[in-house]
């Protein structure tokens, strides 16, 4: 069973808060050890199932055939969006698109 993830701490209650829509692609360079990207991936991993925990990490899914994944963030602002973005070990390897995401009015709730 999936649990449900908090509410991201730097969202206060009653505060707005922004959802974004991340595409990130992984490029490894060809020469780096074996043992420092499996170290990487690790801490990669954990750091985003933190990050899903504490809710401002709400979706991640893989992209079928590529080394990339999308992803929504809920967070209370853009600079707190690129923190977190760059927090994660694997930053430096990654080709990140952001899109902020609006309400639609066609969505049924």
């Amino acid at each position: 069973m999936r649990t449900s993830p908090g509410r991201c701490p730097d969202i206060p209650k009653g505060s707005a808060h922004v959802l974004f829509l991340a595409h990130m692609e992984v490029t490894v360079p060809a020469g780096l050890d074996p043992a420092v990207v499996a170290d990487l991936l690790a801490r990669e991993k954990a750091r985003a199932v933190e990050l899903q925990r504490e809710g401002c990490w709400r979706e991640l899914w893989r992209v079928a055939g590529r080394f990339a994944n999308v992803s929504v963030f809920e967070v209370g602002s853009v600079d707190r969006l690129h923190e977190i973005l760059a927090s994660l070990p694997m930053f430096p390897y990654l080709d990140i698109t952001v899109t902020a995401l609006a309400t639609h009015p066609s969505k049924v709730d």
